[in-house]
């Protein structure tokens, strides 16, 4: 089995490897960002791909989307620092098979790699509590509001990305930017670029 970690943190990199190093038919690929880490799905064709959502750049999601658009049945686990139910739903929207805390225990990643791997799908138990039963605070929270793609740019917008710079980063155009970044504010209820940044940090999307 090939499984392919991207993520731009060496200490998880390592951590993975040793986690995963018992398995002798697994063979690891790493990447650290979206770019290398697309070129490596499409050169290697893994059998599962681990991707971390705070990658420099464009986040997971984008590297999802792109590794998404180029196999539908590409066997995807989203892995993040951030265990809001928002993020954990967005990934599963998105198409992931798979949504890991790096905050839980560390052997949800292990136990998820090897049930997407045999075609199925994988929620730790917590999380899939939050979803479950928080469908409410779910529905209060603002990030609900926004799609997968909405959050990239909002991502990239608390960043002092300028539309340009964001349209280039996501493969799309300017005008199309523009018109989501007017809808986010208006999801959101905002009006002012200092409004949306303290947003997205209270809601662990800077």
């Amino acid at each position: 089995m090939r499984v392919l970690i991207v993520d731009d943190h060496p200490i998880v990199a390592s951590g993975c490897r040793a986690l995963l190093s018992g398995d002798p038919d697994l063979v690891l690929l790493e990447a650290a960002d979206a770019e290398s880490g697309e070129i490596s799905f499409v050169a290697e064709r893994p059998d599962v791909c681990v991707v971390d959502i705070n990658l420099p750049t464009v986040s997971g999601f984008e590297l999802a989307r792109r590794i998404l658009a180029r196999d539908a049945n590409a066997r995807l686990i989203m892995f993040s620092m951030n265990d809001d139910p928002v993020f954990a739903a967005r990934a599963i929207d998105l198409g992931a098979k798979g949504y890991v805390s790096k905050s839980g225990d560390p052997n949800d990643l292990a136990e998820a790699i090897r049930e997407v791997a045999r075609g199925g799908s994988y929620l730790p138990p917590a999380i899939a509590r939050s979803i479950a039963f928080a469908g409410a605070a779910v529905a209060q929270s603002p990030l609900a509001k926004l799609t997968s793609r909405e959050l990239e740019i909002l991502r990239l917008l608390s960043a002092g990305k300028s539309l340009s710079e964001i349209a280039w980063l996501i493969h799309s155009s300017y005008k199309t930017v523009a018109n989501t970044s007017s809808i986010i504010r208006q999801k959101l209820g905002v009006r002012t670029s200092g409004e949306l940044v303290r947003l997205a940090i209270e809601n662990g999307v800077a």
